[in-house]
């Protein structure tokens, strides 16, 4: 393949990467359930400190990225 062309294509994947992630940023709030508050996050607020962990919200992304990187080598080949 040219290599022009193979640029040219990672660029678009690379923009509709963008557009995508932009868009769940800009109407994430609105979502019923946000990342990073999702019900199995973990937090401990003591008196001095606060630990907050997203398991739950880790493995979301875990898994969605996965399956991403799945699609991606799948139709790239």
């Amino acid at each position: 393949m040219d290599p022009l062309r193979e640029l040219g294509r990672t660029l678009l994947v690379l923009g509709a990467l963008l557009v995508f992630i932009g868009a769940l940023l800009y109407f994430g709030g609105k979502l019923p359930l946000r990342l990073g508050r999702l019900p199995g996050d973990t937090i401990y607020r003591g008196e001095h400190t606060t630990f907050y962990f997203p398991i739950v919200t880790c493995l979301i992304l875990s898994l969605g990225l996965a399956l991403l990187f799945w699609l991606f080598e799948k139709f790239r080949k």
